[in-house]
This record gives structure tokens, sequence and C-alpha cells, in this order.
């Protein structure tokens, strides 16, 4: 019996299956021909009111094909040590989130979700693990990464602005 080759990780965000937060299995493709600002998130953070900058983010550029996918994740600190229904009551009763929020993922380690191996191998510091909670990701209408912000990048901070609108005017 011949071993299997090797399985190429998708090309583009749009290759990806991941889970809700309500468990449901969702496709990346959903967000064709969007600009997409992937965040890995955490309730118990410094970086944690950076929600409410998303949110507002979110609701200002949603109509002009924008969506902001956020990623929970505990490998900081144990700030996100919550189930599901607790990050989705937190997101919602705090901060009034209502951009899409996905289950629980590992962004770093043995155990790195595909999605964010392929999000740092694309970006522009390959060589280098997610620094903290909500590092963020610009994905281009093509659903390649544009541009990788760090989490002091706050969703109000020219860096983060520009990137975003610079993905939208692109064609």
């Amino acid at each position: 019996m011949s071993a299997q080759p090797p399985v190429a990780p998708p090309s583009t965000l749009y290759g990806f299956k991941v889970k809700d937060i309500d468990g449901h299995d969702v496709s990346l493709s959903k967000y064709k021909g969007k600009v997409v600002l992937v965040v890995n998130v955490a309730s118990k953070c410094g970086f944690t009111p950076q929600y409410k900058g998303l949110q507002e983010l979110y609701t200002e550029k949603k109509d002009k094909g924008f969506v902001i996918l956020g990623f929970p994740a505990n490998n900081f600190g144990a700030q996100e040590p919550g189930t599901e229904s607790d990050i989705k009551e937190f997101c919602t009763s705090k901060f009034g989130v209502t951009f899409p929020m996905f289950s629980k993922i590992s962004v770093k380690g043995e155990d790195q979700a595909k999605l964010y191996k392929w999000l740092i191998d694309s970006s522009d510091r390959p060589n280098d693990d997610i620094e903290w909670n909500f590092a963020k990701f610009v994905i281009g209408k093509d659903g390649k990464v544009y541009k990788r912000l760090s989490p002091k990048d706050t969703p109000d901070s020219p860096s983060v602005r520009q990137a975003i609108d610079e993905a939208l005017a692109a064609k």
C-alpha cells in the first residue's frame, strides 16, 4: 500500500471550512469577493475592549463588502477559558457583537488550526507566530492575505483602517 501524498493547504481563505460559535460547519467561501478581517479574540485580555472598535468598524463598513471573523483562542495566558456559549454571551451582552464568531481554536503551537498556519505562511511574516490575542489579518477580495497587523493595532488605528480601505478599493 502506497502512502498518500500530503494534501496541499488551500491557496485562499475560501478553501477552509470551520465551525461557527454555535457548532455549525461554515465554508469560508461564503465570504468570496468581500474584504475580511480575521482576528483571534479573547474575553479576559487587556485588548478585549477592542471588541467595541471591531463592532463599530463592522457596522460602518459591512455594507461596503467588509466582514470581520472572530476566532476565540486560549493560547495566551488562558485568557479565553470559557465555552462557546460563554464566549457568545459575553460578546453580545458586553459589546453587542454582530459580526460572525467561530468556535474556539488554537492559533499557535502543536495544535495550531490549519487556517492560522495558512494565514501566517501567507503573510509578510511567515516565520513569526501569532504574538498575542487580537492579531489581525486583512484578506483581500481575492481571498489572499493582504496585510498582517499587530494586536496593538486597534480597530480605529490608521494602519487598520488604511489596510481595509485599500483592500476595499482594489479591483
